[in-house]
């Protein structure tokens, strides 16, 4: 075992988990996947009826997407964290604040509520403040950096 707090572990889990359900979630707006709509519908959507404009619907976009791969490998791992939680932020603010803070299990409100969001947030800024940790690219290059100590 690594001695505590210098295994990467918990970044590992933490990078692995948010980057699997964004990569999917960004995979579904690019390529369609997943029972998603592809690109060009979900520009559409982004532009003509949420008014988004269009280099932030691409931001939003590239956060989900590649921001997934990037935790998934642990390679831009603090900027692809903060641009999910970016992605997050506007998305409780323009559409799942109304709706309060609970999910809807039940159906029984107009929409998703924020808890999920806040989830994922603290998830982001945990990573931010951390880093990918040992088991990432990012971990390897900072290794490979590093000048060898007799």
């Amino acid at each position: 075992m690594c001695p505590e707090g210098q295994c990467g572990c918990p970044q590992l889990v933490l990078r692995l988990v948010l980057g699997s359900v964004f990569f999917a979630h960004g995979a579904q707006k690019v390529l369609g996947w997943f029972g998603g709509y592809g690109l060009g519908p979900t520009l559409q959507m982004f532009t003509q009826y949420m008014h988004i404009p269009a280099p932030f619907a691409w931001l939003a976009i590239a956060a989900e997407f590649l921001g997934g791969l990037g935790l998934i490998f642990g390679v831009f791992t603090r900027l692809a964290a903060f641009g999910i939680a970016v992605d997050m932020i506007v998305a409780v603010a323009m559409v799942h604040w109304k709706n309060g803070f609970f999910m809807n299990w039940g159906g029984k409100q107009a929409g998703e509520g924020f808890e999920y969001h806040l989830l994922a947030i603290a998830i982001c800024i945990a990573l931010m403040m951390m880093g990918a940790g040992r088991a990432s690219i990012d971990g390897c290059l900072k290794k490979c950096g590093k000048p060898k100590t007799a």
